[in-house]
């Protein structure tokens, strides 16, 4: 008789577990695309694009973006959305919503709330490598 309280319990964790499944977006099966956001184009490697995302998930959009030196994501507004940069490499500029400049480096984490604007421009000397995640409550 004891048995029955382990098998409701292991039944649930199974339930749970398949409800909340990890997602794994390997590198050679992440979607590529190159954008003209700003000046120059952006060079793109997408896990997932808005158009692919269930109303219910935040995450909207997530992927590597590439700029290269001299290009920029042009300032625009997030009208329903959140959007944030995570710097891998090289450098660059981030323009706030008050048109505020920033120098950002790898490392560096950048967001814009909904109702913001923001912007991104290499200014180094090698590509600006960034991951780009776009959320939406």
């Amino acid at each position: 008789m004891k048995l029955r309280p382990f098998l409701a319990v292991a039944s649930l964790a199974l339930l749970c577990s398949a409800a909340a499944q990890a997602e794994v977006y390997p590198q050679a099966q992440q979607i590529p695309m190159q954008k003209q956001l700003g000046k120059g184009t952006v060079q793109a490697r997408y896990a997932f694009t808005r158009d692919k995302a269930t109303p219910d998930q935040a995450t909207r959009e997530i992927g590597f973006l590439t700029l290269q030196p001299g290009d920029a994501v042009g300032v625009h507004k997030h009208v329903d959305n959140e959007d944030a940069y995570i710097i891998i490499s090289g450098e660059g500029t981030f323009t706030d919503t008050d048109g505020k400049t920033s120098p950002v480096k790898a490392g560096d984490i950048t967001i814009v709330r909904k109702g913001q604007s923001h912007g991104l421009a290499n200014t180094g000397t090698v590509p600006l490598v960034f991951v780009d995640v776009i959320a939406q409550q």
